[in-house]
């Protein structure tokens, strides 16, 4: 599909695509559009919202964004920044759809806009999830919210999920403690790093989030970051079907542990 910035043919495709994977998978889908206000002025947006009911009214939401950064030098298609999140999400949802253990009702968002359009700050940024905190805040939905797990940038062939610093410290434990018990724990929480992502707006409305995130794509690069972050190179090539199975199963390990934590 190509690059995929907020209002893009490319974006409206993209979403299409995931609504109808969902579907394809059993869950109830809505499709969230709204109005953001952008320093290129008023931009319609849309994020993905799908839900797994479950025996109980207390909710985790599993989130990612399928928006890719828009840049006019070059060709920004995303791959790991976008593309690997949004993969891994639609196969979790698969695989959730079809087991019946769940208490926990299994909420998915896949926002639109988690890249600045012109430069990172409070405003310009986190579009879809400041608007989905705003309007779970308003219709009571974030009351039985009880915990919010973002993945981003999980494909890297190389990979290295840090220990984001503002995220909820009891959800970075069940998520080592679910990384020991599959056999994965080298690959996570090596590394610490503070990061502004879609888990923020969450963080700020008091909802114990974690942000998994694997920031050093490619040699080093920012300080803390890769080569490939932002560039014309985060192309499929860097993506290794090996590093999203594992931060899988660490989900899915992780959600029960969740679960007895919301009791």
């Amino acid at each position: 599909m190509g690059p995929r910035p907020p209002g893009s043919p490319a974006a409206s495709r993209a979403r299409a695509y995931v609504v109808e994977r969902l579907r394809e998978s059993g869950l109830e889908v809505e499709e969230d559009p709204f109005e953001a206000t952008t320093p290129l002025g008023p931009l319609p947006m849309a994020n993905v919202l799908a839900r797994l009911p479950g025996s109980s009214p207390k909710s985790i939401l599993l989130g990612t964004h399928y928006d890719t950064k828009k840049f006019d030098a070059f060709e920004f298609v995303g791959a790991n920044d976008g593309g690997s999140g949004t993969g891994l999400l639609l196969e979790l949802a698969r695989v959730l759809a079809g087991r019946k253990d769940r208490r926990a009702t299994i909420r998915f968002a896949f926002f639109d806009g988690e890249e600045a359009l012109v430069e990172w700050s409070a405003t310009d940024g986190l579009y879809g999830s400041r608007h989905l905190v705003d309007r779970w805040t308003k219709d009571g939905t974030l009351r039985d919210l009880g915990a919010f797990v973002l993945l981003d940038m999980v494909g890297d062939r190389d990979l290295t999920i840090f220990r984001e610093q503002r995220s909820t410290e009891s959800l970075t434990r069940i998520f080592a403690e679910a990384a020991q018990k599959t056999g994965h724990r080298a690959k996570f929480f090596q590394r610490s790093i503070s990061l502004d992502d879609d888990h923020i707006p969450f963080i700020e409305a008091r909802i114990p989030s974690i942000d998994l995130i694997d920031y050093a794509y490619g040699p080093p690069a920012y300080p803390g970051a890769g080569r490939y972050w932002h560039t014309a190179e985060d192309t499929l090539d860097k993506v290794s079907a090996e590093s999203l199975a594992i931060v899988g199963e660490v989900v899915l390990a992780a959600l029960p542990l969740i679960e007895e934590r919301l009791k």
